[in-house]
């Protein structure tokens, strides 16, 4: 399973290098707060988007993370990662791979409940791990690659 993960990611990175010539554009969040942090929050390559990881934070709430556990948490997080696929042109069907990070491994079935919401079958590839600490304390965080071919006539 690992040794196909992996292959499915360096499969995708290899699709994103045959754009040769392009230059990857880096995309950046129309929130004036996260104009500061030390990231994109979408790096277009090829047509391939990598989205930064996302935690439960609350748009508007001056990076408050929904209140009432993992569910709300996983929920607000799955809502974040679909405003930046379709701020940049994609949906949740273009999902090919997501990373989960839990605070709690034991968080893993609240977590994939909420998941089964926002993803349907054929599912995207899928790797989790529990992390010692996630950013403002997170109970999870989730990282995507989406197919997203660029727009011909379009500039982005």
């Amino acid at each position: 399973m690992r040794r196909f993960a992996s292959a499915t990611v360096l499969g995708l990175c290899f699709a994103a290098a045959a754009h040769a010539g392009e230059r990857p554009e880096f995309l950046s969040s129309p929130d004036p707060a996260a104009a500061k942090l030390p990231f994109s929050e979408a790096v277009r390559s090829g047509e391939l988007l990598f989205l930064s990881g996302q935690i439960g934070t609350v748009p508007g709430a001056d990076n408050a993370l929904a209140k009432g556990g993992i569910g709300p948490e996983a929920e607000q997080t799955l809502s974040n990662i679909r405003s930046v696929l379709e701020r940049h042109g994609a949906s949740m069907r273009d999902v090919v791979k997501c990373t989960v990070f839990l605070a709690d491994i034991a968080d893993w079935p609240a977590f994939n409940e909420v998941y089964r919401k926002h993803f349907s079958a054929p599912f995207p590839a899928r790797s989790a791990l529990a992390a010692s600490g996630l950013a403002l304390g997170a109970k999870v965080e989730v990282e995507c690659i989406a197919q997203a071919p660029r727009k011909t006539g379009k500039a982005r």
